[in-house]
């Protein structure tokens, strides 16, 4: 909503030298969130000339122009820029005469653009200012001619400013008016609350004029059956007639530039004084051509496929829900939202019919919207026009054609007015007070319910608060405090921030997010956020997961790295922000593939990011959110807690890590290494370290995973002698790196940190520091390439027995010396005792014991 300062001040009382600024700032005290300010953008010298001669002289290119001798200060005198009272211009208008009254913008002036104005060389004379049109000056989209000030009705002395006089030096302040508050898409509604903010008077203009209640009926008839919803689509229907109205007469200057400023054009007088007093008491209006009326008019909602050709010459196929203003003739306006095309006012116009209804928000929103014809009436409509104030706005209208167009006004009309009287409210003594939390006087809120229109009856030591017509948003006694907090101001609550309630600190689940955030960040990951939301594909592939088996850590056959994959069942979002994207993800890799992209995309080669969050895998048959929320003030029961946790779908918190390009960058001394999977794998080590959990590698596959470098990840299960999966890591397959235009080596991981946490709770036994010397033996063993060495490591480490305190892999060979299909595995042996130093034999004797078992298992060999 536009506010013109001039408008305002007519209102309430606004003191010398009052910018926008200031209103803005008084404004925003209230509630009303300021959004801009606009001006004319002209400054001076502007003035009134008079063209005394001009002399029409045809161009080389076949346009004619003029070339003008106007007086731009009265006889005797200089201009206004210092210059002699005659210039001479060129103009490219031809609609003016000899003796007219014109604006002039002389050397040293600025219309909007910025569009400075000097004296210039042109068409072989030196053009001493310009003569302006009214689009020039900002006052319309006029452009086919010059501004002729007997257009406006003006006839003032040359050398006159025609700024103030054109109303080019007001300014207004643009406000954004929420839902609740349509009262403020009026000069009225928000000059009271101007008078609120600053306490000046408020002078009401709905006040200021005397109604007078028609004497000879025009037939109206609101036949709604209201056939969607049960409310009345028409509360108020007024009408009132003006004849004799002089369609030449012209819309005052002042009018034109007011309407300017709240972004309204001139059409034409009549229609310009609908549109000025719509804005300025905040009711829609609409004028009719009473003499193309048939009859009398008739509110009724549209037949099934019924047709109506609005102003916008759009003929429209109008649904049943849709409110008409009609005569015995059809459709004459879509209520509300825009008149019709059979009656509007034209410039053969001389009897008026003035409309001022009260129309139901839903309807109106919804006629607007499915016709997708928003518009200031249809706006207002939308958030609650006050139904008291239809009449006023008809006497407003018919006092403005009266004066300004020469009408009379007629005795013709109608007044139907069944709008359902304001419901009074209790207020509780004290309510205020607790609720916002400042002590409030009872006067405080009595004057504050006062200032803002209500009126208060006293009840058994409380309030009944009868709210004003014009706010139908004070609805119970939440609202009604709401209301005297923000009249008393907002600055008056105190700002108290909460005390922390005594706890332990950080949980032991958050202690550990926050140890491994903290330590990807600090080993070189950035963190990212991504949305929740993924494709279908994307979930087919990453949603794919190795079998969470539970093996023995003994087993030989390596069943938990080579079980078949299966598909997570996925939930699909009913009404998906984007339509590509409609599924919550069960994977947190594919978003911040998607980051990696982007960041690639834009110069950033070497990328190393991570992310924890949560992710949906809903088990196959299970319904989610069928359960019942329980009613009622009492504690939900423990089965009721059980049935609602029931309904919610797993969320299980994962930690991925994604690196592209160079995970060491080139620098002196030291060359680049790319990252791979071995990158992924040092992530893993690095949340194990912060989590104090072992994770094991063992070998895997996975659907969207390079065979070969991809290794799945597992931790003992609590309380069992077992592992569980929690996930793995390694490097993409090349094919669906592609797909996200990545480069071929892609590194990733992805853990079930709720699994990794599950086992950080547990308390493990503490092995003691052996003391002892240590012997250490390598060992070399040749087995098929296909045996995991995580699952040979294993088999040496039990067999080596209680004596063997480490055991790493340093050597993978294949090559020269080795069989096709086989590999060499070189494992460093540890062995050490816990009271005595052992022998050279006792630690061979545990080291043959390993190769045992291995050759048993796997079939062994040591490399010669």
């Amino acid at each position: 909503m536009r506010v013109p300062l001039s408008w305002l001040g007519e209102f309430v009382d606004l003191a010398p030298g009052t910018t926008p600024e200031d209103v803005h700032a008084a404004l925003v005290s209230v509630g009303l969130e300021e959004e801009d300010i606009h001006r004319f953008e002209v400054s001076g010298p502007i003035v009134v000339g008079e063209v005394l001669e001009f002399v029409g002289e045809e161009q080389s290119n076949g346009k004619t122009i003029n070339w003008c001798q106007v007086r731009v200060a009265p006889e005797g005198e200089l201009a206004a820029d210092g210059g002699p009272g005659v210039h001479g211009i060129i103009c490219g208008a031809h609609n003016f005469a000899v003796g007219d009254k014109v604006v002039v913008t002389l050397p040293g002036a600025s219309l909007p653009g910025p569009f400075p104005i000097a004296a210039r060389k042109t068409y072989g004379h030196v053009s001493d200012g310009m003569i302006a049109s009214a689009r020039e000056l900002g006052l319309g989209d006029e452009h086919d001619g010059i501004l002729l000030l007997s257009s406006l009705g003006i006839d003032a002395p040359v050398g006159t400013d025609a700024i103030p006089l054109l109303g080019l030096d007001d300014s207004a302040v643009e406000i954004n008016v929420t839902p609740d508050r349509g009262y403020a898409f009026s000069i009225r509604g928000v000059a009271r609350e101007y008078s609120h903010a600053t306490g000046v008077p408020f002078r009401d203009p709905a006040l200021a004029l005397t109604v007078v209640a028609p004497v000879t009926r025009f037939p109206v008839t609101i036949d709604d059956q209201a056939p969607i919803r049960d409310r009345t689509g028409a509360t108020v229907f007024v009408t009132r007639v003006v004849r004799g109205v002089d369609p030449t007469r012209p819309t005052p200057a002042w009018m034109i530039a007011r309407l300017g400023l709240v972004g309204i054009r001139s059409i034409s007088l009549v229609v310009d004084v609908t549109n000025y007093v719509m804005f300025e008491l905040g009711q829609p209006l609409h004028g009719y051509d009473l003499d193309k009326l048939a009859g009398g008019i008739i509110v009724r909602r549209a037949t099934a496929g019924e047709k109506f050709t609005t102003l916008d010459a759009v003929t429209r196929t109008l649904n049943i829900e849709d409110l008409l203003i009609t005569d015995e003739s059809g459709p004459i306006g879509l209520a509300g939202v825009m008149g019709g095309a059979n009656t509007e006012i034209s410039s053969e116009t001389v009897n008026v019919l003035v409309e001022a209804a009260n129309f139901d928000p839903v309807s109106i929103a919804r006629s607007a919207r499915r016709h997708k014809l928003p518009s200031e009436a249809s706006k207002r409509f939308e958030r609650g026009v006050d139904p008291q104030v239809a009449a006023v706005a008809a006497a407003r209208v018919v006092q403005l054609l009266v004066e300004l167009a020469g009408g009379v006004a007629d005795d013709l009309g109608s007044v139907y007015n069944e709008a359902p009287a304001a419901q009074p409210i209790l207020l509780p003594t004290g309510f205020v007070s607790g609720l916002i939390g400042f002590a409030y006087t009872g006067d405080e809120v009595r004057a504050a319910l006062v200032d803002v229109g209500a009126s208060l009856e006293e009840a058994d030591g409380d309030l009944q608060v009868t709210p004003p017509s014009w706010r139908p948003d004070l609805t119970d006694k939440w609202t009604l405090a709401e209301e005297v907090a923000r009249i008393v101001g907002y600055d008056k609550i105190p700002s108290v921030l909460p005390v922390a309630p005594p706890g332990r600190g950080l949980t032991h689940t958050q202690t550990l997010r926050r140890t491994v955030a903290q330590t990807l960040a600090a080993t070189g990951h950035s963190e990212v956020l991504t949305y929740p939301f993924v494709s279908e594909q994307a979930n087919n592939l990453f949603g794919m997961a190795i079998v969470p088996s539970q093996t023995d850590a003994d087993s030989t056959d390596g069943a938990a790295a080579s079980a078949a994959p299966v598909a997570v069942p996925q939930m699909k979002v009913a009404n998906p922000l984007d339509g590509e994207a409609p599924y919550l993800r069960t994977s947190i890799l594919p978003g911040m593939l998607q980051i990696a992209h982007r960041n690639r995309s834009r110069g950033l080669v070497d990328v190393a990011i991570y992310e924890q969050g949560l992710v949906f895998r809903p088990v196959a048959g299970v319904s989610y959110g069928m359960a019942v929320l329980p009613t009622g003030a009492a504690r939900p029961s423990t089965q009721d807690e059980a049935a609602l946790n029931a309904g919610i779908v797993p969320q299980p918190l994962l930690v991925g890590v994604v690196l592209i390009g160079n995970d060491v960058r080139h620098q002196p001394g030291q060359a680049a290494v790319a990252a791979g999977w071995q990158s992924a794998l040092a992530a893993v080590q690095q949340v194990a370290l912060a989590t104090g959990v072992r994770i094991e590698v063992r070998q895997g596959r996975h659907p969207a995973m390079h065979p070969g470098r991809t290794a799945e990840l597992f931790v003992a299960a609590p309380g069992t002698a077992a592992t569980v999966s929690v996930g793995f890591a390694g490097e993409l397959l090349p094919a669906v790196a592609d797909e996200y235009d990545l480069p071929a080596v892609v590194a990733v991981a992805e853990i079930n940190l709720a699994l990794v946490f599950a086992q950080a709770g547990v308390i493990n036994t503490v092995t003691p520091i052996r003391t002892m010397p240590a012997a250490t033996q390598d060992l070399s063993l040749v087995v098929p390439a296909s045996v995991p060495a995580a699952d040979l490591r294993a088999a040496v480490a039990k067999g080596a027995g209680d004596l063997l305190e480490s055991i790493e892999l340093v050597d993978d060979y294949r090559g020269a010396g080795v069989e096709p299909g086989q590999k060499s595995l070189t494992f460093a042996l540890r062995f050490r005792g816990e009271e005595r130093t052992l022998t050279a034999a006792e630690a061979s004797a545990a080291r043959l014991a390993g190769v045992a078992l291995a050759a048993d298992r796997f079939g062994a060999t040591l490399r010669e």
